[in-house]
């Protein structure tokens, strides 16, 4: 949910609004379309890179959205919230830390990345080289001053209006990657799908943070 242009003449500051504008309309119609469906998944791959730290994680899972409820099952965790209250399950340590959902402007949420970027954030298209090979238009989200994240990029489908890969680059120098390889939507869902009953998991150890 969070992360310019420089006017040099007035003809390149005619040509620097243009683009603004043409990368926002297309963010706004990738927002709406995601909005419209009851519910969506995921299927994604998931990568944190830091090349000063030597860090190359990879992992995949699944996300399922509804408005602010999600759940995201990945090897030997699941993360769900019903909007108000966040479930992690830790499952090696048959463990679940239940916490407040967050709230504020640096609140960052499946749905807030997905639906909200554009309220707090400048959007201009810029050139990225593997989304480029794909066919996929890379809109760079900059934010306002003093957020956690220093920019956002998003790999989209212009003809499906589709998001297919999201980088969020942060202030440490760490980058997540999320590539989503296949999305379903309004899928039927049980009523209890997004909260956690810890009466399915015996012997498990609770830690209540709220």
């Amino acid at each position: 949910m969070k992360r310019l242009f420089s006017i040099l003449l007035m003809v390149l500051f005619s040509v620097t609004a243009f683009t603004q504008n043409t990368a926002d309309d297309l963010l706004k119609k990738v927002i709406d379309k995601t909005r419209s469906y009851e519910n969506i998944r995921f299927d994604f791959t998931y990568k944190m890179l830091n090349e000063k730290a030597g860090i190359n994680e990879t992992q995949s899972g699944i996300l399922h959205l509804n408005g602010e409820s999600y759940k995201i099952t990945m090897q030997g965790q699941i993360v769900v919230s019903d909007g108000k209250t966040v479930w992690t399950f830790i499952e090696d340590s048959n463990e679940v830390m239940i916490s407040s959902a967050e709230e504020g402007e640096d609140a960052m949420t499946p749905s807030s990345l997905l639906t909200s970027y554009y309220k707090e954030y400048k959007a201009s298209f810029v050139s990225e080289k593997q989304n480029a090979a794909k066919g996929l238009k890379t809109i760079e989200l900059k934010p306002s001053a003093g957020k956690k994240f220093s920019r956002i990029q998003l790999g989209i489908d212009e003809s499906k209006q589709q998001l297919i890969n999201l980088s969020i680059f942060d202030n440490s120098g760490n980058v997540f990657v999320y590539d989503l390889s296949k999305m379903s939507n309004n899928i039927l869902l049980a009523k209890d799908f997004f909260s956690f009953n810890i009466k399915n998991y015996p012997g498990i150890e609770v830690v209540d943070m709220r």
